[in-house]
């Protein structure tokens, strides 16, 4: 939640970037620049309720999912690398499951608004969380709250190539020094991180266009969560904006993970050793 709220214009000029296609792909900086200039001074931080309860409510279903299978799975053994991923990966299917109504509600309350570029984007006049539920369900059928399912789904398997990259990044340091300082620990998590979100980013582009689901899509099909609409999307972007258009709000998803993961890195003894105290319990309890 910290971070999510530090880092929150980051969030804003990302998804801005990603689902309004005729914006000019510039730096974070000149893209939240325009959105304070057009919009207002707090306009980088519009939807920012939505978004907090939505991560959430999607963090404790994903947490309990996990432990839950893991306290049914391994029973006193010990747990493996394996195993974990694998649970990992299911936790995250029910997350998706259960949580994308969720995510699109706030997507398309953090992009109610917005100056958009691009005049084939609809506009939408929701009073709030439960408000935009009505709608969509009333205009859309409720089917629609799963938009974006599909892409969210294939980027369960990001956490796994974070994984696999942070494993061989933490192999060849390994081989040349004894043990991994903290330092180390935080770069090569920041950098397997950056590798897998480069790599899963196109989806990622995807899911937010499908989630926020008013542009005019091809008249033929219009189910929002079909394979032919991903590839349809993926196809019209490459063409009209080569393969640099799959990846336009790239650099402020870096920037907010790397910033992020260096808040966690600072921050999360401080805020875990606060918590535990206002708790009443002298030390986090040992896993």
């Amino acid at each position: 939640m910290t971070a999510m709220t530090v880092f929150f214009p980051l969030d804003t000029a990302r998804l801005r970037l990603q689902v309004d296609e005729k914006r000019k792909s510039k730096t974070t900086h000149t893209v939240l620049l325009e959105i304070i200039k057009e919009e207002g001074l707090l306009a980088p931080y519009r939807g920012w309720f939505p978004v907090i309860s939505s991560l959430c409510c999607s963090n404790f279903v994903y947490f309990y999912t996990f432990n839950s299978l893991k306290t049914v799975w391994v029973k006193g053994h010990h747990s493996t690398t394996g195993k974990d991923l694998t649970l990992g990966v299911v936790a995250g299917i029910v997350n998706v499951l259960l949580t994308t109504p969720l995510w699109v509600v706030n997507t398309r309350l953090k992009l109610q608004g917005a100056k958009f570029r691009n005049e084939d984007i609809l506009p939408t006049n929701y009073k709030g969380i439960v408000d935009a539920f009505h709608q969509i369900i009333r205009d859309e059928g409720i089917l629609a709250l799963w938009n974006g399912t599909f892409p969210s789904l294939l980027l369960v398997f990001n956490p796994a190539i974070q994984f696999m990259f942070y494993e061989g990044l933490k192999r060849k340091i390994l081989k040349k020094q004894l043990q991994l300082s903290s330092l180390d620990v935080f770069i090569i998590g920041a950098i397997a991180k950056a590798i897998a979100t480069t790599l899963t980013y196109p989806m990622q582009t995807v899911q937010s266009i499908l989630r926020f689901g008013h542009h005019r899509l091809n008249p033929e099909n219009k189910r929002l969560g079909s394979l032919k609409n991903i590839l349809y999307l993926l196809q019209q972007r490459i063409k009209r904006f080569g393969l640099v258009g799959l990846y336009k709000g790239l650099e402020a998803k870096l920037l907010q993970t790397v910033l992020t993961a260096a808040l966690m890195f600072l921050v999360y003894e401080k805020i875990a050793a606060a918590t535990f105290t206002i708790m009443g319990l002298k030390h986090p309890p040992k896993h």
